[in-house]
C-alpha cells in the first residue's frame, strides 16, 4: 500500500491564514469580539511565544556549533566581510527604490488636509510613546551601538530577545575560542554544541507543527482589531500602493536578479524553499520570530551549509531590514508631502544614510520600524507627529515589510553559501 503523501507545511500554513483571514470577517460581522480575544488571541500569543523561547537557543548554539567547526578563523573574517557588505548593498537599493517611487507617485499631495489634525489627535497616545522611545536613541554617543553590541552578562542578555546582536557577539567569541584551541581539547566542547544545536533543530519542527493554528488565530484577531479602521485604509489607500509596489519590486525583481546572477539556485526552487519562513514572517510580523524556521528553510530546502546560515541569518535578521528601510524612505516623504513639505536632494539622502543606519539598530519585533521612522523624520526636519497619519496602515504593511526582510536574508545567505561553497572545511 503506497504511503499517504504529506501535506507540505507551507500549505498548511496557508490554510491557517486562510481560514484566520474568514473567521475574522465572519467575527467582525457577527460581533464576536470578546470571544476573540478571550479565546482564539490566546493561541496566536502562545504561538509567538514558543517562537520567542527557541530563538536565543537557536542563534546561541547554530552559531558556535558553526564557528567551531571551522578549520580556518580567516574563514569567519572573509565571510563577515561578505555579509555585512551585501546586506548593506541591499538596504541602501531598497531605500532608493522606495524614494524613486514615492517622488514618482507622489501619495502625500491626495491626502485630505482637513483630516490631518484628526488623525494626530486619534494616535496621540501612541505617538508620543514613539517619540518618547526615539528621543531616548537621539540622546545615545553616535559609538552607542558598539557599547550595546558587547553585553555585560550574557544571562542578562539572553533573557531579552532585543539582544540579539549581544548573543551573537559573545557566540562568535566562544566559537572562535574553540577553533583556536587545539581540536582534541575542544572535542567534548565541539560536540555538546553540535548535539545541542540538533535538538534545538527538533524542538522547532516540533513547534511548527503548532504553526497552521498559530496563524489562524494571529490574522484572524488581526483583522477583528482593524475594525474600526477601515475608512483610514481608504483615505491612505495611495500611501500604502506605493509601498506595496516598492516590496514588490524587492521581492519579484531585485532579490531575483540577485539569486539568478550569484547562485546556481533555481528561482522556482529558491521561492519555494523559504515559503513556510515567508509565510510565517507575514503572519508574525517579527524577522527574529521567523528565524527559527527560516533557518530550517535554507538548510533543509535550500540545502544552505549551517555554518553560513548560522552566521549570516541570525544577523540578517538583527540588522538587514530592506522592506522596513523601504516603508521608512517612502513614510517620509509621504508625511513630509502631507504636511505641505518638499524635500530636496540633500534631504532625501539623509534619508538613505539614516534609514540605513537605522535598519541596523531596528529590532527585529513588530512596530519597530515605526520607532526608528521617528528618528529619520527628526532627521530632515519633519514633524514626527506626522506618524499618526500612517498607524491606520502600518500593521498590515509591517506584515509585508516583514516578509520582505525575511526574503532578503534569505538571498544573501544563498549568495554567501555559493561564495564559499568548498572554502569552509567542516
Amino acid at each position: 500500500m503506497a504511503k499517504k503523501k504529506k501535506l507540505a507545511l507551507h500549505w498548511k500554513i496557508l490554510i491557517g491564514m486562510t481560514i484566520g483571514i474568514i473567521y475574522g470577517l465572519m467575527a467582525n460581522k457577527s460581533g464576536w469580539l470578546d470571544f476573540t480575544s478571550d479565546y482564539i488571541k490566546p493561541f496566536g500569543t502562545i504561538f509567538i511565544n514558543l517562537l520567542k523561547l527557541i530563538a536565543m537557543p537557536l542563534i546561541l548554539f547554530s552559531l558556535i556549533s558553526g564557528i567551531g567547526n571551522l578549520k580556518d578563523i580567516s574563514k569567519l573574517s572573509s565571510m563577515g566581510f561578505k555579509t555585512i557588505t551585501f546586506y548593506i548593498f541591499t538596504t541602501v537599493v531598497a531605500i532608493t527604490i522606495g524614494l524613486v517611487l514615492v517622488n514618482l507617485i507622489d501619495p502625500g499631495a491626495s491626502f485630505p488636509q482637513e483630516d490631518q489634525a484628526k488623525y494626530t489627535q486619534m494616535y496621540s497616545s501612541q505617538v508620543e510613546a514613539k517619540q518618547e522611545s526615539a528621543a531616548v536613541l537621539e540622546d545615545e554617543s553616535p559609538l552607542q551601538f558598539l557599547v550595546d553590541l558587547v553585553p555585560s552578562n550574557i544571562f542578562g542578555a539572553a533573557a531579552d530577545n532585543s539582544n540579539m546582536l549581544q548573543i551573537i557577539f559573545f557566540s562568535i567569541f566562544i566559537g572562535i575560542a574553540i577553533v583556536i584551541l587545539p581540536e582534541n581539547k575542544t572535542k567534548p566542547v565541539r560536540d555538546f554544541f553540535n548535539s545541542m544545536n540538533l535538538v534545538i533543530l527538533k524542538v522547532i519542527d516540533l513547534i511548527m507543527e503548532f504553526a497552521p493554528i498559530g496563524v489562524f488565530a494571529l490574522l484572524g484577531t488581526i483583522i477583528v482589531d482593524m475594525k474600526g479602521d477601515i475608512d483610514l485604509f481608504k483615505a491612505l489607500g495611495l500611501y500604502a500602493v506605493t509601498v506595496v509596489l516598492g516590496l514588490l519590486i524587492l521581492i519579484f525583481g531585485f532579490y531575483p536578479i540577485l539569486v539568478k546572477f550569484f547562485t546556481k539556485v533555481k528561482l522556482s526552487q529558491f521561492y519555494k524553499g523559504i515559503a513556510p519562513a515567508q509565510l510565517l514572517a507575514f503572519s508574525t510580523s517579527s524577522s527574529a520570530a521567523t528565524l527559527p524556521v527560516t533557518m530550517e528553510c535554507c538548510e533543509k530546502n535550500l540545502k544552505i551549509s549551517n555554518q553560513v546560515s548560522s552566521f549570516v541569518l541570525p544577523i540578517g535578521a538583527t540588522i538587514n531590514m530592506d522592506g522596513t528601510s523601504l516603508y521608512q524612505a517612502v513614510a517620509a516623504v509621504f508625511i513630509a508631502s502631507a504636511f505641505g513639505m518638499d524635500l530636496d536632494f540633500g534631504q532625501q539622502l539623509t534619508i538613505v544614510l539614516t534609514a540605513t543606519m537605522a535598519s541596523i539598530g531596528s529590532a527585529a519585533v513588530p512596530g519597530a520600524g515605526i520607532v526608528m521612522l521617528v528618528i529619520v523624520l527628526t532627521a530632515i526636519g519633519v514633524p514626527s507627529e506626522g506618524i499618526a497619519l500612517i498607524f491606520a496602515v502600518d500593521r498590515p504593511l509591517d506584515m509585508l515589510r516583514t516578509t520582505v526582510n525575511v526574503t532578503g536574508d534569505s538571498t544573501i545567505a544563498s549568495i554567501i553559501h555559493r561564495f564559499e561553497s568548498g572554502k569552509i572545511e567542516a
